[in-house]
């Protein structure tokens, strides 16, 4: 009786210890920034840290960290998000794409890809019925220490048809990210979607606390008026009692428009008020907070440049938003020291224990 006590005093003790580990962070303990994001060339995923937010350091000397073709069903993934849960788990939602299998192949990391055995078609199914980039799913994982991921690949067109979507011609699903609905305490992952060919439109669905399956039906959250134009990369963060809410327009240019919400669901009123001075078109907007002051960066891809850049705005009242510039320009404190052209990226925070770890210190 005795040994089975101690036994179980051993088991609470371990869950105590595990229940203190998987805490949120808070700005107060945060100590460290991780930024991930994919490449167009090997369509993987790719991770920096930095200190202070400014200077940045690739992972594994800017190579994959996970590699897209061992994950996606499309054996490439894109826009990948990150996303650090009250439970202070990471939370990875990437798009299941690959752009470029008509390529004959890549080397990286001492690895050959003959990407052309992936696919023999430009595109998983017919360009003139589903579009461009046209793909069926998402690849969602879970960590506790970033090393260690659980998986799930979920194919949106194997839904039965509702809120008038028939999901078995669903055209797209791009640029998910992970948000938590206070009020449901539940995770929510919005996403871009279309039927077939047609406009692009922002979804949402809730996902069970394993990040393994869809717990509701996907919903819509956001659409042009009367689907005019394309809405994509949607990107939501909450300060105070308010949900921000960036979005990619493409009515004239793509470019990213702020909008807000007493509600993580919406309805979202458009304010027109961001602003980052950039001429070109421009996307996957990605808000986060600098810890330990009242500063909010919006971070964006210029997929227009060459080579890719990301550019950066600062705010403090989400209503005057003053650029900071590109990595490595002139007179930008935003610094890479050993990665380029990097592609739709997020950013969390680590502690500096996490960082010290992934860093090799």
């Amino acid at each position: 009786m005795k040994k089975i006590f101690l036994t179980l005093m051993a088991l609470l003790a371990m869950v105590s210890l595990s229940a203190k580990k998987h805490k949120a962070l808070t700005d107060k303990k945060a100590g460290a920034y991780l930024m991930v994001y994919h490449k167009d060339f090997d369509h993987s995923l790719h991770m920096a840290v930095s200190y202070d937010g400014y200077e940045w350091t690739a992972l594994n000397n800017d190579g994959a960290v996970i590699w897209g073709d061992t994950i996606a069903v499309q054996h490439g993934i894109r826009d990948p998000h990150i996303f650090r849960g009250p439970d202070g788990g990471f939370y990875l939602a990437m798009t299941d794409l690959h752009l470029f299998t008509q390529r004959s192949k890549y080397e990286g990391n001492n690895r050959v890809r003959a990407v052309s055995e992936y696919r023999e078609t430009e595109w998983d199914r017919d360009g003139k019925a589903y579009g461009w980039g046209n793909n069926k799913g998402l690849v969602l994982m879970k960590s506790f220490d970033l090393v260690h991921w659980t998986r799930t690949n979920i194919d949106f067109s194997k839904l039965p048809a509702s809120e008038g979507v028939n999901w078995s011609e669903v055209g797209c699903v791009w640029a998910p990210e992970t948000v938590y609905d206070e009020e449901r305490k539940q995770l929510m992952v919005h996403f871009t979607m279309r039927e077939g060919a047609g406009r692009n439109r922002i979804f949402y669905v809730y996902m069970n606390d394993d990040f393994t399956e869809m717990v509701s039906t996907p919903k819509l959250l956001f659409e042009a008026p009367g689907q005019k134009y394309d809405v994509i990369d949607s990107d939501i963060i909450k300060v105070g009692d308010t949900y921000h809410f960036f979005y990619v327009s493409h009515e004239n240019t793509a470019r990213p428009v702020h909008a807000t919400s007493k509600c993580i669901t919406g309805p979202y009123e458009v304010d027109n008020l961001y602003d980052d001075g950039e001429k070109q078109g421009h996307e996957a907007p990605n808000c986060w907070k600098r810890f330990r002051q009242n500063k909010y960066v919006l971070m964006f891809d210029n997929y227009r440049r060459n080579p890719h850049n990301f550019g950066f705005v600062e705010t403090e009242d989400f209503r005057t938003f003053t650029p900071i510039g590109y990595f490595d320009a002139k007179e930008s404190p935003m610094v890479r020291t050993n990665f380029s052209e990097q592609k739709h990226g997020s950013v969390i925070w680590l502690t500096k224990k996490e960082a010290d770890r992934l860093l090799g210190r």
